[in-house]
């Protein structure tokens, strides 16, 4: 077969940002001086949750899973010598993206780009933050509003545009089923096209139901990944016909980019990880109907830390090689009319029309959020007591774990790290754009955009003049915030044991010993300090904590230390465990146990999880942390043998 006749691959994305705008704007181009055909920015935490890079909340945080943004001459940075004109970009921001949309569009004006001809996405799915990620800022109704504001604009002035990808790649990560996975996410889609249809005329309506596109995950039960994608191919379009009226095929097609599951990727036997990645995109590419738009592959070695440019490359190529020397995309659908896969899909699409109809009946997406994340919790609890059990085999992780050392993790600069001084340079210009800036329309700008999140008009016009006129990341969202105030999403973990305590005896007797011997029952405090939102792990540690019979404090995401500190002094705590996946350890922890010692608390023991260098470990147990885990720590109740062991009276422990 010709070339002409083959199919056109998927885009090429590699999620990219580190550091700097600088910095990330080097790694892009390099990426796409490699074969990329679109970009996939990551940003930083602070920049996510609407923070500059000089807020105490973000201390620890600068740089380190994405690019920081503050203003307009960051963006100007991020994406110099790259014509956006001629770019497809996905940006992966939700609470702040209308602000970044403003940024970007002031940067393509800049560049003396027709805005109409702009291509890209904006993630913009803030319920799924509820749910999974954590990254939101204000309260559902609010948040609502003005993602309807970004796709009601981009349907005038960037024709082009996605203004939503509907997210349920963090729906599995924090343990969804397939069939949750589906609900969830449609129920999202449905949710925000129902508040859309009275920001848009009648007749543009159709048109803005095709722009809504989805981002998805792919695990490695890839027939199961497979066929989910098909599931989600044909409700979506029964969904736009029936519920919505669509006529147009075309207009009801599921668009969809893919980010295969990096909660499955291992630190164990980390080299394993490149099969599975490849597996998992099988799944998104295999099938012609329900092929990915685009696709980015984690690098084998996310599990350890930050990719290298190498890294980043190898998952490139596997990309390259599976459109371009396979003949994958020369062949019709493989698997229609396939017995197996059509019974498959019809399970799927029913456990999901199932949850779905719960879902309505509760008023929508927005008013179900505590139920969805009670049932993502649930659910993740399985998953991880099936790894546990053995039920789930993890090759390297609860079994055969036995190999050879890895050469690819040797070296100094096998993973590469955010230089802490990055943080100190990023404050240094900010401060100096403010200083450069006209303060007066800084002030009117500001004021124009509290005007109109409180009267209703399109957040994204005074966002953009905001954007020009010289307003910070952190200006931005004060201002939503002082209008629409903050909120704290519920954390999925009830007070009341669940009912699945199999197995749990002997250390439920343990704690039951501990708790008598100390007068009362154990008391652990679970806290997530900085602006990390992957709550997951805390949620399943707290769950867990409870159900051993535990008496235990979960507040949430994004404490402060002096909040984690006055609630262990508040009840009295035995042991705080302190759960931070962002890298920003180190300092984070540091400043708790200082404030403990300042409180006379150091007789509280501190454990922490999170991706944690061994180096790092190394430094947090000098530092007096009691306990250190890591993703290879699986063994819930191992960890809670150890918590109950930490607080044991000396009689105890000599019996």
């Amino acid at each position: 077969m010709s070339q002409s006749q083959k199919d056109r691959p998927w885009l090429f994305r590699t999620y990219a940002g580190h550091s700097t705008a600088k910095a990330s704007n080097a790694l892009y181009r390099a990426n796409l001086a490699k074969g990329q055909t679109g970009l996939s920015v990551a940003f930083d935490l602070p920049t996510q949750t609407g923070y500059d890079s000089d807020h105490r909340l973000a201390r620890g945080e600068v740089g380190k899973v994405g690019v920081p943004v503050c203003h307009l001459g960051d963006m100007r940075a991020l994406f110099d010598e790259i014509p956006l004109e001629q770019m497809n970009t996905s940006m992966t921001i939700n609470a702040t993206a209308p602000w970044l949309l403003s940024l970007y569009i002031a940067v393509a004006e800049e560049q003396g780009a027709d805005v109409s001809q702009l291509q890209g996405t904006v993630q913009n799915d803030i319920i799924k933050e509820y749910l999974s990620r954590g990254t939101y800022i204000c309260p559902p109704k609010p948040s609502l509003r003005m993602i309807t504001d970004v796709a009601a604009y981009t349907r005038e002035h960037l024709p082009k545009w996605n203004p939503m990808n509907v997210c349920s790649y963090h729906l599995q990560e924090a343990g969804a089923t397939p069939e949750e996975e589906l609900a969830f996410a449609l129920a999202t889609a449905t949710a925000v096209l129902d508040d859309l249809k009275n920001k848009v005329p009648a007749e543009h309506f159709p048109a803005m139901v095709g722009r809504i596109s989805f981002f998805v995950n792919a695990g490695i039960r890839f027939v199961t990944e497979m066929c989910k994608m098909r599931a989600f191919v044909e409700l979506w379009d029964e969904i736009c016909q029936e519920r919505y009226g669509v006529e147009d095929p075309k207009t009801r097609r599921f668009r969809y980019g893919v980010q295969v599951n990096s909660l499955g990727l291992t630190e164990q036997q980390p080299e394993n990880n490149v099969y599975r990645i490849l597996i998992e995109m099988l799944a998104v590419t295999l099938s012609k109907n329900a092929r990915a738009r685009a696709v980015q592959l984690p690098a084998w070695n996310e599990a350890l830390g930050l990719p290298r440019p190498w890294d980043q490359q190898w998952s490139l190529r596997m990309q390259q090689i599976m459109a371009y020397e396979t003949d994958l995309l020369e062949y019709d659908d493989l698997f229609d009319n396939n017995p197996a896969v059509d019974r498959k899909v019809a399970e799927l699409k029913a456990g999901a029309r199932e949850e779905l109809a719960t879902i309505d009946g509760m008023g929508g997406a927005v008013q179900a959020i505590e139920y969805m994340k009670g049932r993502l919790v649930e659910s993740n609890a399985r998953r991880i007591g099936n790894i546990e059990g053995g039920e789930t085999t993890v090759v390297g992780v609860n079994k055969w774990q036995q190999g050879e050392p890895s050469p690819l993790t040797s070296g100094e600069d096998s993973i590469m790290t955010v230089d802490p001084a990055v943080e100190q340079e990023q404050i240094a210009r900010l401060n100096e754009w403010k200083a450069g800036r006209d303060a007066e329309a800084v002030t009117k700008a500001l004021a124009d955009l509290s005007a109109a999140a409180r009267n209703g008009s399109n957040i994204m016009v005074p966002s953009i003049a905001a954007a020009k006129a010289g307003v910070t990341t952190g200006e931005w969202a004060e201002a939503i915030r002082q209008t629409f105030g903050q909120y704290r999403a519920p954390t999925g973990v009830s007070k009341n044991p669940s009912n699945q305590t199999e197995g749990l005896e002997d250390i439920r007797d343990l704690v039951a010993n501990v708790s008598a011997k100390l007068g009362r029952p154990l008391k652990f405090i679970v806290g997530k300090p900085g602006l990390d939102g992957h709550s997951n792990g805390a949620e399943q540690i707290a769950a867990r904590a409870r159900d051993c019979g535990m008496d235990i404090t979960y507040e949430g995401i994004r404490l402060t230390p002096d909040e984690i500190v006055e609630a262990a002094q508040r009840d009295n705590a035995h042991v705080i465990g302190l759960s931070i996946l962002s890298g920003s350890h180190l300092p984070l922890i540091a400043e708790v146990l200082q404030k403990l010692k300042d409180e006379n608390l150091t007789h509280i023991q501190v454990i922490a999880g999170g991706i944690i260098p061994e180096d790092d470990a190394r430094k947090l147990r000098e530092m007096g942390v009691a306990q250190v885990y890591t993703p290879k720590d699986f063994e819930l109740n191992r960890i809670m043998k150890d918590i109950a062991l930490l607080v044991e009276p000396k009689e105890i422990a000599a019996e």
